[in-house]
C-alpha cells in the first residue's frame, strides 16, 4: 500500500549532510512505491510559538507564515521524516521551532502514525544523537496514535557533502525502503 511521506529537511547549508541523507530516504521510499515530498526549512520565514493556544480551539495557528501550512502538510501524511544537523547535541533550532509550531496539530485528526529522526553530526560518537532523538520522542509522545519508528545517525561529518560515500547513506535509503 502506497503512502504519502513528507521529509522535512532543517539544515540551512548548501550541500548539507542531513539533506544528503534525507534525499537517501526519500529515494528508498520512492523505489518502494511511496509519494514522497520534500520540504527545506532554507528561506522559510517561521516564527516562534508565541504560547497563545488559540489553535487548540481553532486548529489554525495565530501566526500567518510558512510554518501553518508547513504544519498542515505534516498532518495530511502518512509518514514524516524530519532531517537535522545536531546543534549541541540537540535538534537544530528550526527544526525545534517548527515542531512548537505544530501546536495545532495536537487536537486534529492528523493522519502521520510514523516518525523517523534523521540526524548528522561532526562528533562521530553516537551517543552524540541522544539529545536530538530525546526531542523528538518527546513531539512524538505528544500525539497518541504516533511513534517514532526509527532513527538514521551519521556521525564525523562536518564539511559540506563530507558524508558522501557514507554507508549511513545506504542505511537511510533501507530505511525509506521499509517505511
Amino acid at each position: 500500500m502506497s503512502k504519502k511521506i513528507l521529509v522535512v529537511t532543517s539544515s540551512l547549508r548548501a550541500n548539507s549532510n542531513s539533506d544528503m541523507l534525507a534525499q537517501a530516504f526519500a529515494a528508498g521510499a520512492q523505489a518502494a512505491g511511496h509519494s514522497v515530498e520534500t520540504i527545506s526549512l532554507k528561506k522559510k520565514s517561521i516564527a516562534f510559538c508565541r504560547g497563545c493556544m488559540a489553535c487548540q480551539k481553532t486548529q489554525k495557528c495565530a501566526i500567518h507564515d510558512d510554518a501553518s501550512e508547513i504544519a498542515e502538510r505534516i498532518g495530511r501524511a502518512d509518514v514524516v521524516a524530519f532531517a537535522t544537523p545536531v546543534y549541541y547535541y540537540g535538534l537544530s533550532g528550526q527544526l525545534k521551532t517548527l515542531l512548537d509550531r505544530c501546536n495545532p496539530l495536537f487536537v486534529s485528526d492528523y493522519a502521520f502514525r510514523d516518525v523517523y529522526l534523521i540526524a548528522t553530526a561532526a562528533d562521530e560518537d553516537v551517543s552524540a544523537v541522544e539529545g536530538c532523538v530525546k526531542g523528538m520522542q518527546g513531539w512524538v509522545d505528544c500525539f497518541e496514535r504516533a511513534r517514532l519508528a526509527g532513527t538514521v545517525f551519521c556521525g564525523g561529518v562536518d564539511g559540506p557533502g563530507a558524508i558522501e560515500g557514507n554507508s549511513a547513506l545506504r542505511t537511510a535509503y533501507q530505511m525509506g525502503e521499509g517505511v
